[in-house]
This record gives C-alpha cells, sequence and structure tokens, in this order.
C-alpha cells in the first residue's frame, strides 16, 4: 500500500490567508496580547500568524502549552494530557489560542477552560482548519483560516504519525493499493 498526498491548500492561499486573519486579529486588540500555540501542529501556523500581526502593528508575546489527544494516531481520543502547560501569569490577559484544526473541540475547549480558571481576560481561538461536522464539544474558533473537508490533513505542521509536517502546503492523506 502507497500513500499519496493531495494538495487542499496551497503556500499562496495560506499565506493570503494568515495575512488576513492578522489583519482581523489587529482591529480593536491591544497591544498587552498572548498568543498561545498549541503543540506541536500549530507551530508553524502560529509562527506565521505571529509574523503577520507584526507587520499588521501588533507586538503580542508568545507562549505555547503542548497538549496531546491523538498519540501518534489518527482519531482524538476523551484522554488530553498535559506535556507542557504556560509558564507565563496569564492572569488579567487577552490570549489568542492558535491551533491548527478545531475538529472534536476536545483539546481547545480544555485549554481555553485552564487558561480562564487561571485569571485570562478573555482567550480567542484561532484555528488554520475548522471541521464543524466532527464537533464533539461546544466551542467554535473566533478566526478561522479555511473550512476543512471531512479528510486527514496533513502539512505546513500537522502530521500523520510524525511525518509530512515540513510540507509547504496542506494536503490530504489518500492510501491507495500499488500494482
Amino acid at each position: 500500500m502507497t500513500t499519496d498526498i493531495h494538495t487542499l491548500f496551497d503556500e499562496d492561499a495560506i499565506a493570503l490567508r494568515v495575512a488576513s486573519l492578522a489583519e482581523e486579529i489587529a482591529e480593536g486588540q491591544t497591544n498587552d496580547l498572548l498568543v498561545v500555540a498549541v503543540l506541536k501542529g500549530s507551530f508553524i501556523f502560529a509562527a506565521d500568524l505571529v509574523r503577520a500581526m507584526h507587520r499588521a502593528g501588533l507586538e503580542p508575546e508568545m507562549e505555547f502549552i503542548h497538549l496531546s489527544s491523538y498519540g501518534a494516531g489518527t482519531e482524538s481520543s476523551d484522554s488530553i494530557r498535559i506535556l507542557r502547560d504556560v509558564e507565563s501569569d496569564v492572569n488579567g490577559r487577552d490570549i489568542i489560542l492558535v491551533d491548527d484544526i478545531l475538529e472534536s473541540g476536545r483539546t481547545l475547549a480544555f485549554a481555553r477552560e485552564r487558561l480562564i480558571n487561571r485569571g485570562a481576560r478573555s482567550v480567542k481561538i484561532a484555528a488554520l482548519l475548522d471541521k464543524p461536522e466532527r464537533r464533539k464539544a461546544a466551542i467554535s474558533a473566533d478566526y478561522v483560516g479555511f473550512a476543512c473537508p471531512d479528510k486527514f490533513v496533513v502539512g505546513y505542521g500537522m502530521d500523520m504519525g510524525h511525518a509530512w509536517r515540513q510540507l509547504p502546503y496542506i494536503g490530504y492523506v489518500v492510501a491507495s493499493d500499488e500494482a
């Protein structure tokens, strides 16, 4: 069996949408903004987004939270593990929680609740991809890059079994039998 990757969103489309999201976030936002990237999948999106925020006139601080609900599989589980927590004091801060994909919503709901319980003034969510048909938690993103079809996606930081994070585009996985 071979695995093929078909392009869903190319580099140019991603760059344009990330710049547009940064402009949306910058409207009415103060410079006391903390961006919290959910590792590992969002690292490329988050890096591009904060650079675009800088070009849009914001100077956000950057933090990371590493949560795991997938392991090496392709389906999210009900169990969320904290592998690395936010180190900064979030009390009274406006936060943009950045993730690669809003699918079941469990991980982002967990992270948002954790930040609110630690005193964040507000927690908004920026998701590169949104798969609303997979939603299990009552949560939505404030900023969405693209609506995503119900396919397993890789690239631009997202992986399958730790492979294909490095792709500069977002593709979906198609398994086919070798002839």
